[in-house]
């Protein structure tokens, strides 16, 4: 009789696109290992999909307009217990939907990547010994992930680990992963120079030399990340020619919503004649147009709408600007790429935000001035840059996924599984 294939659960929600992503990133690294039998299931949408869409716009209208209102609550609950009667309510909603898929289906284990808990209960109620797996999707630890009934604990660094430790979770249980993100992240080796013209660079340009300490010699010119893409033969991006000799700001303006203050800072960046800009508004059409519109004429802004080139768009840049949603953060450290965050909301953002600006890997900033401000001085000092990427790498993790895939399967999904969980 032919052994049952794994089957694996992963619980996500829609509120915002990181928890979905990384969702998303860890089913591919277990079918790219053969675990093919992965259920994706938003449990309040499917269980609840009128309150769900309810709970949905509650949330992105408190972001939007009342983010205040947002970040105290979250900050109230941040270190609620699994006992408390508000965590009853939180963790009870789908329970019977996820009751039916479980007596049916029977997973090998089963996946957290948000933050609600109606397995821990649930196991206790049918009797089925399925573990539980909870992977943190943010740089900042909120007490709703730390059931004590949760079998093990993916988080994005040993200070996350720690911190879940002091709050009486077992340390044998937390693993150091990393954030999972989608592969193509991180910085390749470079190659040769000769394919200039293939990664949307001119033929022949002349490149600026790598920086004191990186195989050149003391005073020589700082090296852009322009330059570095192109050595590693970056495929070309539609809509963006960059020149290797300019720094590079990515603006990553989509979201939800306009950034405030967009225009301004793209109008303080410009007034440098040495930094270039890569502007992307995701799926905003409108704001794509009008930027499109108003920078028609310069040559050194690359309004962009969606593209599945972040990875490259990063790899190119030497410093990025966006909202500190934890899977962007996650991509922008396995880039190395120093972090500038522009009026981070109240809530795990803002969190996000403060964490790793005492890291040094990101800047925050209040105001548009501040923001050009602080790219212009970093931009402008070679150490203080190469600091500032190389703590950024420090905290980095391009391999979460498939780390957190190899280890869910010596645990829970192959055949020597039990003598490692025990």
């Amino acid at each position: 009789m032919q052994p049952q294939e794994p089957n694996v659960l992963i619980l996500y929600a829609s509120y915002g696109d990181g928890h979905y992503q990384a969702t998303k990133a860890l089913e591919k690294s277990l079918n790219e290992r053969g675990i093919h039998k992965v259920k994706l299931l938003d449990l309040m949408a499917e269980a609840h999909p009128k309150l769900n869409d309810l709970t949905r716009f509650v949330y992105m209208q408190s972001y939007r307009t009342i983010p205040g209102l947002y970040g105290l609550v979250y900050n109230m609950t941040k270190d609620m217990k699994a006992d408390k009667p508000f965590a009853h309510i939180l963790h009870a909603f789908g329970t019977r939907r996820l009751e039916d898929y479980l007596k049916t289906e029977r997973p090998g284990v089963v996946i957290h990547t948000f933050p609600q808990m109606v397995m821990p209960k649930l196991r206790r109620k049918i009797g089925l010994d399925i573990p539980i797996v909870n992977v943190v999707t943010d740089f900042d630890l909120h007490g709703r992930w730390l059931h004590p009934d949760v079998d093990r604990f993916y988080v994005a660094t040993p200070d996350m680990r720690s911190q879940a430790a002091g709050s009486g979770i077992d340390p044998n249980r937390i693993a150091v992963s990393g954030i999972p993100i989608k592969a193509g992240f991180g910085l390749p080796e470079e190659k040769s120079e000769e394919a200039a013209g293939e990664a949307g660079f001119p033929a022949g340009t002349d490149f600026p030399a790598r920086p004191a300490g990186e195989g050149s010699p003391a005073g020589s010119l700082p090296e852009f990340a322009a330059a570095r893409a192109l050595r590693g033969v970056e495929p070309p991006v539609p809509g963006v020619r960059l020149d290797p000799a300019r720094k590079t700001v990515l603006l990553m303006a989509g979201a939800y919503g306009v950034m405030l203050g967009l225009r301004r800072v793209c109008d303080l960046l410009l007034a440098q004649d040495d930094i270039q800009v890569v502007v992307v508004c995701g799926r905003n059409e409108e704001m794509r147009a009008g930027l499109a519109q108003q920078y028609a004429d310069s040559g050194r802004i690359h309004v962009l709408g969606f593209t599945d080139r972040v990875a490259s768009l990063m790899r190119m840049s030497d410093c990025i600007v966006t909202k500190p949603g934890g899977i962007t953060l996650a991509e922008s450290l396995a880039c190395r790429l120093p972090i500038f965050l522009f009026r981070p909301v109240p809530g795990q953002e803002r969190n996000n935000a403060v964490y790793l600006e005492e890291k040094g890997a990101a800047f925050v900033s209040r105001s548009a001035d501040e923001l050009a401000g602080q790219i212009a001085g970093l931009l402008s000092d070679p150490a203080k840059l190469r600091e500032a990427r190389e703590r950024a790498g420090g905290l980095g993790r391009p391999n979460a996924s498939d780390e957190i895939a190899d280890d869910l399967i010596a645990r829970y999904l192959s055949a020597r599984s039990a003598d490692i969980s025990g």
